[in-house]
């Protein structure tokens, strides 16, 4: 009797897992991006517009406010770039440096996007156990490439 080779009968994620993953990894980003934009919008609303004092009076508050709100819309913009990059598949290596330059031209470093793209993995409303695994096989290449 010939060994069973396990990598025959259980080969991994295929090209539709594959394809899945990368569309519910790009979902999880544009939620997230969505969550940023509304933070930025609800510290906006807190600053003071030209014909209203607001409720902030203190400058140095007022600029903490006006810096996080600045900083959520940057980033949602990144996350909403990041999310059309990572949306087609495609290889890990082309689409971590195409995510590398999104953010460098946001102004941030493309290591900036690891913890976001593992949550987007973790953060999959499917029940499908290969999109899953091939989506957390997915990030963890892009993280080894944006980090290495």
């Amino acid at each position: 009797m010939e060994p069973v080779v396990v990598e025959e009968i259980y080969g991994g994620p295929g090209p539709e897992d594959l394809a899945n993953a990368a569309a519910a990894i790009a979902q999880a980003l544009r939620a997230f991006a969505a969550t940023e934009a509304q933070a930025a919008a609800g510290l906006r609303a807190c600053l003071p517009t030209p014909a209203d004092a607001g409720p902030i009076s203190d400058v140095r508050r007022l600029r903490s406010v006006a810096a996080a709100a600045a900083e959520a819309a940057s980033r949602a913009a990144l996350l909403l770039e990041a999310a059309d990059l990572v949306a087609p598949g495609g290889p890990a290596g082309v689409t971590a440096e195409a995510l590398a330059a999104a953010a460098k031209r946001a102004g941030l470093p493309p290591a900036v996007l690891v913890p976001l793209l593992r949550a987007a993995a973790l953060s999959l409303p499917t029940d499908d156990a290969s999109a899953r695994i091939a989506a957390a096989i997915r990030v963890q290449e892009l993280a080894a490439s944006l980090t290495g």
